[in-house]
């Protein structure tokens, strides 16, 4: 059996062995490699002698094709040869080619395994110089081969984007581009993954030089939809982080997601069928305080923006619970109100809502002057039906747990009429207190609505080992398991505290033996930070001490001022200006300390609120904070 890989610079192997050195000649091999490629293996003596050896006589062309044959004949056992009148036929099982193996990768859409072929371009560095003929079919061929492989790096980067690994998707981008430097879907890749991990200026840049190129070299502009990817991200958010701080301690909290790609993968694909056949769709992801279910939406939210969605979010609170239409006010003012569909809903819709939630949009509020408002639940459908007339629409509910009971109730009847519309409702949520409604809806889940339900369960042995080797990167490998296990011992296996050690580790922290928490049956109990181990309120303390003065000041002041507060308190409690304020905000939104809505900024774990309030401020302290609060 002879191997040919042509995935990249040739390399050929006859019976597991290196080749005879006689083909190796450019010719012998181009021979060999245009017989394996041609239909039924098989060519005319005529068309081969054009092929290669058109420049010569007639009779010395004929020449060399029998001496290249011969050469053939003798490089194997396995290498089998006929002639068939004027045919000369490669038999069956003579050559194992990397491309068919390719191909049927491909067709199985096993881009994993595909990619794996591929080691640059197509038959890189072969020519046959004095075969024009042969040179047209090979560069025909490579330009397909490279497609080929171009397309499966893309796919692949693809679904290493849908589970969280950016990195990985910006390595099979770049590898993209280098077989098709022109390619605008792999461009688009690199430019989504770089969004993703926060890079938006690298992605505006990749932008921009892809322009400069495509104009240069081809006189041609980016495609539409390159375009309009550029604008969503010059939109996306940007972030007034302290120089100061050491870029390391900038991005110690936001490490890749981990342990978590099968529970993305399901998240980005209900979205992504929901937009493609135009229907409502519900994703109820539920999971312990610090199992990372908030940031886990976050992700799938960042993904389904940069194609094209248009999101609203509201984080609820405990207080929430006890205030009807809460969350819908909450959504409306966090996003829905902003988007397009606002322009043409219904001016009675916007009456109500305009009126409820105190959005000031000037051009609303003309369209919506002197209409009768609607019931509250009624005017918020028809503004979310409007919305995602227009673009496929996300609606996020965190904390869904807290989520007012008219709300709850509500939801069922917006998806009802909702029917035939690209709109995704996610609900984030702890198994407590207990929510009959959304019990409901999403029982509904697979009968009824499309959708999926997931269970966070904690990081395992697997998930904690990756973490530690992302965030630790010099650690040996026995170190790693060993940090490893007592990391899942400590945090439970919930990804918020297993960072949070982490991170003392990184820093320095000694971690000392500790009982497991929680305690068997009693996850739901040890929840406050009297229960914790030491090792993970150390670890938390330590996280506090690397953030910047202001951040310090605010982290504390908002410790305090109960469950959801304001940039304004925070001025008034901790004397910082508004910058200042704006800044140190930014900080621990950029460092999942706090998160933000459309009425205020939150913790995302109320177990650090309580460590931060417990053990960074004394009694005098935290009475001092709310005089000048309410000042």
């Amino acid at each position: 059996m002879i191997t040919l890989r042509t995935l990249g610079p040739v390399e050929i192997r006859v019976d597991d062995s290196d080749p005879p050195r006689e083909l190796l000649w450019r010719k012998n091999l181009a021979l060999l490699l245009y017989l394996a490629r041609s239909p039924g293996h098989r060519r005319s003596r005529e068309h081969l002698v054009g092929l290669l050896w058109g420049d010569k006589p007639d009779s010395a062309a004929r020449h060399s094709l029998n001496e290249a044959l011969r050469v053939l004949r003798r490089s194997g056992d396995e290498c089998r040869l006929d002639s068939i009148g004027d045919q000369v036929v490669l038999d069956d099982g003579t050559i194992s080619l990397d491309v068919d193996e390719l191909e049927r990768r491909v067709a199985e859409q096993r881009w994993s395994d595909a990619v794996e072929l591929v080691r640059g371009s197509w038959m890189e560095g072969f020519a046959v110089p004095d075969s024009s003929s042969f040179e047209d079919w090979l560069s025909a061929e490579r330009l397909h081969w490279n497609g080929v492989a171009t397309s499966a790096m893309q796919a692949r980067g693809s679904t290493l984007l849908g589970r969280g690994d950016e990195a990985g998707a910006q390595d099979m981008a770049r590898r993209a581009l280098a077989l098709d430097p022109f390619s605008d879907s792999a461009i688009r890749l690199l430019m989504e993954a770089a969004a993703l991990r926060g890079e938006r200026a690298s992605a505006l840049s990749t932008y921009e030089e892809f322009t400069r190129r495509l104009e240069s070299e081809l006189g041609i502009e980016p495609e539409p939809d390159t375009a309009a990817l550029a604008g969503r991200v010059q939109q996306e958010r940007t972030w007034k982080l302290p120089e100061e701080i050491p870029p390391e301690d900038v991005w110690a909290r936001r490490v890749p997601l981990v342990g978590r790609e099968r529970e993305m993968e399901t998240m980005v694909s209900a979205v992504r069928s929901s937009m493609t056949e135009r229907r409502p769709a519900v994703i109820v992801c539920r999971g312990e305080s610090g199992s990372g279910k908030t940031r886990l939406a976050e992700e799938v939210i960042a993904r389904a923006r940069l194609v094209g969605a248009a999101v609203a979010s509201f984080r609820a609170v405990e207080s929430d619970g006890s205030t009807d239409w809460s969350a819908l006010l909450g959504l409306a003012a966090g996003g829905l109100l902003a988007t397009e569909g606002a322009a043409v809903a219904t001016p009675e819709a916007l009456a109500t809502l305009l009126a409820q939630t105190g959005w000031q949009d000037p051009a609303l509020r003309d369209h919506a002057a002197g209409a009768t408002p609607r019931p509250l639940p009624k005017a918020f459908t028809e503004l979310a039906l409007a919305a995602a007339e227009l673009r496929p629409l996300v609606l996020w509910i965190d904390n869904a747990e807290h989520l007012d009971s008219a709300t709850a109730r509500a939801l069922s009847g917006m998806l009802r009429d909702l029917a035939g519309e690209p709109c995704t409702l996610l609900l984030t949520l702890q198994g407590y207190p207990p929510q009959p409604q959304l019990d409901e809806l999403r029982s509904r889940i697979g009968r009824d609505l499309a959708g999926a339900a997931l269970k966070l369960e904690p990081l395992g042995s697997e998930g904690i080992e990756e973490l530690t080797r992302t965030m630790i990167p010099d650690l040996d490998p026995s170190g790693v398991e060993r940090l490893a296990r007592r990391i899942s011992l400590d945090s439970a296996g919930l990804p918020l505290f297993a960072v949070d050690l982490l991170n003392g580790v990184r820093l320095g922290l000694e971690i000392e033996q500790q009982p497991t928490w929680p305690q068997p049956f009693q996850t739901m109990d040890q929840t406050y930070p009297g229960d914790l181990p030491d090792t993970i309120t150390a670890a938390i303390r330590i996280g506090f001490r690397r953030l910047s003065e202001p951040a310090q000041r605010a982290l504390s002041a908002a410790s305090v001022l109960g469950e959801r507060f304001e940039g304004g308190q925070l001025a008034s409690a901790t004397g910082l200006d508004e910058a200042a304020v704006t800044s140190a905000l930014d900080e621990l939104e950029w460092n999942r300390w706090v998160s933000a809505d459309a009425f205020g900024y939150s913790f995302v774990a109320r177990i650090v609120r309580d460590v931060i309030a417990r053990d960074m401020l004394t009694p005098g302290q935290r009475l001092r904070i709310q005089e000048a609060a309410q000042s």
